[in-house]
């Protein structure tokens, strides 16, 4: 599932990355501590400095927000297809070639916001 990478915008850069960061967290692993084992939470969303994108993308200056977007297209092409693939189902882009022939969506990818059209 290849998503060019012009199509993101500053809205669903945003969205894919929010949605990159809760799964990654949902990733555990087993740490021992005091003997006890225990489930942590993934840190590779903080390793790949997504709450650095997020607040960017989120920001109010038109440079940061610029900025945000060509950190997140540098990160994305780096993850693996099928990493990529949850967080573009979790946030609800399809690929129309993949669609049935009777199926009624467009044939090509929803917005991330349909209000804002």
């Amino acid at each position: 599932m290849a998503l060019e990478l012009e199509t993101f915008t500053t809205e669903t850069a945003l969205d894919a990355a929010a949605e990159l960061r809760r799964v990654l967290a949902a990733r555990t692993h087993r740490r021992k501590v005091l003997g006890q084992e225990v489930l942590v939470p993934g840190q590779l969303g903080e390793a790949l400095h997504l709450p650095r994108i997020i607040n960017r993308l989120q920001s109010k200056q038109q440079r940061f927000r610029d900025q945000g977007l060509d950190d997140f297209q540098e990160l994305w092409p780096t993850l693996s297809v099928a990493t990529r693939a949850k967080v573009l189902s979790a946030i609800g882009w399809y690929n129309p070639k993949q669609l049935n022939w009777e199926d009624k969506r467009s044939n090509r990818r929803p917005k991330a916001d349909p209000d804002s059209a």
